[in-house]
């Protein structure tokens, strides 16, 4: 069998936006690597993008077991030269009922997942392609980057942080070949986004926003936000003095989530 003509890794992968991406990519000529921590739901995910042609290889990874995913993903490009490689596993919390802290452990969960977890799935990747002089890494912020909410402090730290290293690597890696994609969605109609207690202005559907985010990354777009009248709010959001700001806020990026006992 020849191998596969592009190879593409997505973490995350068992639902929401990293089935969604998964589920995009997969085609004759493609194989793919879906990290997940839920196996039969990544299974099911895998079973769908073989029907569709792609070689599919699966691996139930928590990203926060940085030495298992290096092992595995180093293996993976051996095997298959990753091409893409999409930073999506992703979890998050909100402030307790009555405004009160998250809990220390939630909060901690999120730095590790949302930015730990990210840095540890392109790491690995990162000297082969630059030895190839080629690879595109997409990574899955978030528009609480750009305005961080009053409602998810270590989310939008997590996220924010994302963006920063994010910004970094273009910076690094673009004479070596390599396209950074920096996303920044908004709401999302996930598993995730059903525990929202709360308004969800302009959401999209993961299948929408899988397309979306592949036709920047074909691009080699920089940054990849939206919805766009959510982005220009923020925007001018960003621009107004503080007490608008938090006025913007609380009129529009108020909820609170029906937080899990563990992330």
């Amino acid at each position: 069998m020849t191998s596969p003509a592009t190879a593409v890794v997505v973490t995350g992968a068992s639902h929401g936006l990293g089935a969604a991406l998964a589920l995009h990519y997969a085609a004759p000529g493609v194989a793919l690597a879906l990290i997940g921590r839920n196996s039969a739901r990544l299974e099911g995910v895998a079973a769908t993008c073989r029907q569709r042609g792609a070689v599919v290889e699966v691996a139930v990874i928590d990203v926060r077991d940085g030495a298992r995913l290096g092992d595995f993903l180093r293996g993976f490009d051996a095997r298959h030269p990753v091409a893409v490689v999409i930073a999506n596993a992703g979890v998050e919390s909100s402030l307790a009922p009555g405004r009160a802290s998250e809990p220390e452990d939630l909060v901690t969960a999120q730095l590790r997942i949302n930015l730990e977890g990210a840095i540890a799935t392109v790491s690995p990747l990162i000297e082969p392609m630059r030895a190839r002089r080629a690879g595109r890494i997409v990574l899955i912020s978030s528009l609480a980057a750009l305005m961080p909410l009053a409602d998810q402090p270590a989310y939008s730290a997590s996220k924010a942080g994302l963006m920063a290293w994010g910004e970094a690597l273009l910076a690094w890696l673009r004479p070596d070949g390599i396209r950074v994609t920096i996303v920044c969605p908004g709401y999302i109609a996930t598993g995730m986004s059903d525990r929202y207690r709360g308004s969800r202005p302009f959401q999209w559907s993961a299948e929408r926003a899988a397309r979306h985010i592949a036709a920047g990354t074909a691009r080699g777009r920089a940054m990849v936000a939206f919805p766009w009248p959510l982005v220009w709010l923020i925007r001018l959001g960003r621009l107004a003095p503080r007490p608008l700001r938090a006025a913007f806020i609380d009129r529009f990026l108020r909820f609170e989530i029906d937080a899990p006992a563990a992330l």
